[in-house]
């Protein structure tokens, strides 16, 4: 088995980190929108805006906090030990997983459909393993946690986020003095809001710098910043300066001005966060077959990244969402329900809560589904007819054929790429 490696390890790197970036250009084009749909859709940011701080946010989290070393197999949804006599089926199924998947997004990406990256990656990973090597290689279980979860997941992020929007109607939008209100409550909104996104960046992403703090001090260090973000949010909405005997129209307008840099801020640490989690999705497959080549055929259960795997990585995420992240920004953000800065940040935050709810029950969770069912939740506040059903229809049946696409798709390559080498 050496002696395959050695022939043609160096070939493989290279196909490897070449599907690699495909599959991390993928995850850029379709799941960028979730940090970014909502500001766009509410046009508290411009597109071309949008673009450019999620380039920034995400990479800094892929690269800044996408951690030295990543689980070779994600989520344990395969047995390593199948693969231990024939370390090459790992490497050949890795990179058909790899291509597949990210074929996959792109094809999903182009038509606008908000598909899940770790479903696709999950999808092809057992396509390959079920047909290509055992159908006891995979872990069942898992894989009926994950479909069990396209449920759970939007429903939970759905129903808060109709709790945050509605709270926000009762005591601000539907008073007599809404900006009297809105100086009142808001303040409450940016705390929790601070609450939220310091757990899910202490959660998500700081971890993977492997800077483990412990729960209790995390919920310490939310609850001081969420303290503090609250102070100087009172401080910074008490200086605005608006006319009382301005008609009720003009009062909103100012109302959702606030909501509106909120969301800015809400929508940054979701993009870091998700920078730093789902480049795992491309980054580990492409790891472990660094690791299995580089060892001469040996399956580590962690695989310790080489110094060009992190930057691809976030490179290929920036490339992805600056050609074609437009095309499902716009479905979360304007194809769902019409989204004013309140909903989106409800949506927003709703989405960031579900996060931090699924890392503390170890619940595999999707970005994507988490901030759809959170935009439904904001358009079900407003009645059914608020919702296109037509664009939820399409999301709903993108979602179910995630799955079986990616298997397809991996089984089809796995085979090929196989026998490319056996000849």
């Amino acid at each position: 088995m050496d002696i395959f490696f050695a022939d043609y390890g160096t070939i493989l790197i290279v196909t490897a980190a070449i599907v690699g970036f495909v599959m991390a250009w993928g995850i850029g084009a379709n799941d960028v929108a979730n940090a970014m749909g909502t500001s766009v859709g509410s046009k508290a940011l411009t597109i071309k805006q949008a673009i450019m701080i999620a380039m920034v946010f995400e990479f800094a989290g892929a690269y800044l906090a996408g951690g030295e070393v990543t689980s070779t197999i994600r989520k344990g949804i395969i047995d390593a030990a199948y693969f231990v006599d024939a370390p090459d089926l790992l490497v050949f199924g890795m990179i058909s997983a790899l291509l597949a998947a990210g074929i996959w997004l792109a094809v999903a990406s182009y038509l606008g459909w908000p598909v899940s990256t770790t479903h696709s990656i999950v999808g092809a990973i057992v396509g390959f393993a079920a047909v290509g090597v055992s159908m006891d290689s995979v872990a069942w279980g898992k894989v009926g946690g994950i479909v069990g979860s396209w449920i759970i997941t939007p429903a939970i992020s759905g129903f808060i986020a109709y709790l945050i929007f509605q709270s926000a109607q009762k005591l601000i939008f539907d008073t007599d003095k809404p900006f009297d209100n809105a100086k009142r409550f808001v303040p409450f909104y940016m705390g929790l809001a601070g609450f939220v996104m310091a757990l899910v960046t202490i959660k998500k992403g700081l971890k993977h710098v492997g800077l483990e703090i412990p729960a209790a001090e995390g919920y310490y260090i939310a609850i001081g910043l969420a303290v503090l973000v609250g102070l100087l949010g009172r401080v910074a909405i008490s200086r605005v300066k608006y006319d009382p005997k301005a008609d009720k129209k003009t009062h909103y307008a100012n109302v959702e001005k606030i909501f509106a840099i909120l969301m800015v801020v809400t929508a940054c640490c979701m993009a870091f966060a998700h920078g730093s989690n789902d480049v795992a999705n491309a980054i580990g497959p492409l790891a472990a077959v660094v690791s299995v080549v580089e060892s001469g055929g040996e399956i580590a259960k962690k695989a310790p990244l080489v110094w060009w795997i992190l930057p691809l990585g976030g490179l290929g995420i920036v490339a992805g969402l600056a050609l074609f992240g437009h095309r499902v920004i716009k479905t979360i953000g304007k194809g769902i329900t019409h989204l004013t800065p309140s909903r989106g940040f409800a949506a927003e935050l709703a989405a960031a809560c579900t996060v931090v709810i699924a890392s503390g029950t170890g619940l595999p969770i999707s970005t994507t589904q988490t901030l759809v069912g959170a935009v439904l939740g904001v358009g079900m506040a407003r009645g059914i007819a608020a919702l296109n059903l037509g664009v939820v229809r399409n999301i709903v049946v993108s979602w179910v054929v995630t799955l079986p696409a990616g298997a397809g798709l991996s089984i089809l390559f796995f085979f090929t790429i196989k026998g490319i080498f056996a000849a």
